[in-house]
Formats: structure tokens, sequence, C-alpha cells
């Protein structure tokens, strides 16, 4: 009896070796800030304007083909009009680094720190649980991504109001009229790992 148990003990030992052996860590990937993007846009009542803002760092990690999590640190003073140009795009640069918006002087960065992913019916579909910290606030926000071994994509509406940026916001303000803005607004974002 005792010699079928040490064989069933060694065995055991044997297998679980060999299971970890087989079982690759997750594969973290550095994003390449160089060809990753990330593109905004705002809508208001007499229209939209949209820009850029740069990824300061970043990973994402994979198991096999399935992502796990990720990090990443948006450089906030980087933010940048693209619809407009001269005066009026230096203007409305300024006022959303402005406290009224960004506020980047005391907010130079925000953080998008994955949580939980989840699978979709579609390969390369996930379902990403995240905590998005902007102006020093931390909510959780939910998104769909795309991601293969080399490339995510993915677009996220984020309501601003949630991280105390209500400037022009017609849920705080009355009589607004055509300066009321939207409380959403839109990332499209494009990175390269």
């Amino acid at each position: 009896m005792k010699k079928i148990l040490s064989i069933i003990l060694l065995n055991s030992i044997l297998f679980l070796n060999i299971c970890q052996a087989n079982s690759k860590p997750p594969v973290k990937k550095t994003v390449d800030l160089t060809k990753s993007t990330i593109n905004w846009k705002a809508s208001k009542v007499t229209g939209t304007h949209t820009g850029t803002v740069k990824i300061k760092s970043g990973f994402v990690d994979f198991d096999g083909s399935k992502l796990t999590g990720g990090t990443f640190i948006i450089d906030m003073p980087s933010l940048t009009v693209t619809d407009l140009s001269g005066g009026g795009k230096d203007k409305l640069e300024g006022h959303l680094k402005s406290d009224d918006f960004f506020g980047v002087t005391n907010f130079s960065e925000s953080k998008l720190v994955i949580k939980k992913v989840t699978g979709m019916a579609m390969a390369g579909d996930f379902v990403v649980n995240a905590d998005l910290t902007i102006k020093g606030i931390t909510k959780p926000i939910t998104f769909t991504t795309k991601a293969s071994a080399n490339t995510a994509t993915a677009t996220v509406k984020i309501d601003r109001t949630k991280y105390d940026i209500k400037y022009g916001s017609g849920s705080f303000f009355e009589n607004l009229g055509d300066k009321a803005i939207d409380n959403e607004f839109e990332l499209t974002i494009s990175l390269v790992y």
C-alpha cells in the first residue's frame, strides 16, 4: 500500500511540474509611444472640437492571445486641438488645460489601469473594466477593445462631470443656451506594442 501511495504521490508531483513548465507567465508588452495615438472629440450645441493627447508610458499584459491587463499614463500637457489654427487653437488649448477643464498645472497625468478583462464572441474582442483617474479622481469605466498580438483599438466615452469637470454642463448650470457643452467626450485609441 505504501508503494502504491508513493507512486501516486510521485506521479502527482511529476504532473504538477510538467504543468508548471508548460504554463507561460503573462507577457508584458510596452506601448510604442511613437506609433500609438489618442484622438479626442468633444461636442457642444454649436458643433464639435477634435484633438490629440499623448501617452507618456504604457504596457499591456497578455496570457497567450488573451488581453489580461495594462496600465497607461497620459501626458495631459500634451493636449492639442486639431480642428482650429492660430489664435482660436491657442485659446481653446489654454482653456482645456486650465482649471475649468483638466487643470494640467496641478494634474499633469491621467491614468488608466485595467482591472478585469473578459472575452466576447468574436476572437480578439474584449470587454475591459478599468479604473480611470483624471484630476486626481478615480472612477470605474467599461469599454470594448479589439486587441491582437501587436495592436489594440478602442473607442471610449467618458463623462467628464464624474471628474469634477463641470464647465458649460447643462447638468449643473441653467440658461447656457448655445454655450452648453456635452458631458461626454470621446477618445479613439490606437495602440501599437
